[in-house]
């Protein structure tokens, strides 16, 4: 059974449109690649890799490190913020998906063999 843990979340991109455009995320987790982080990967081929502790932390505060910004968004959502040199993407997630996602990692790294 391969230690890796993948997930699928719907977010929505915020934007200042009257609508909201929906995305598909993949979460995913390796404790084999680096047992600290997390990655985020969007259709566009994009993929970003940021703390683990940051996503945790950011479902109740706000928290920011390098190009990644998360934060809760009332009590049932949480924004990330993904900044690159060419602008900023905001999505906003259900804060349920986010922590169990983040459940599963926890598992899984406990689960996971040390070396």
């Amino acid at each position: 059974m391969s230690p890796t843990v993948k997930e699928h979340a719907r977010g929505r991109i915020v934007t200042d449109a009257p609508q909201y455009r929906p995305v598909r995320v993949s979460l995913s987790y390796d404790p084999a690649e680096d047992p600290q982080s997390v990655s985020f990967a969007f259709p566009s081929g994009k993929e970003w890799t940021f703390p683990r502790e940051v996503l945790e932390s950011g479902l109740t505060t706000p928290v920011r490190r390098g190009d990644i910004e998360v934060w809760p968004c009332g009590r049932v959502q949480a924004v990330v913020e993904f900044h690159t040199a060419d602008g900023v993407a905001v999505v906003q997630f259900e804060a349920k998906t986010l922590r169990r996602f983040l459940r599963h990692t926890y598992a899984q790294a406990a689960a996971a063999p040390t070396a």
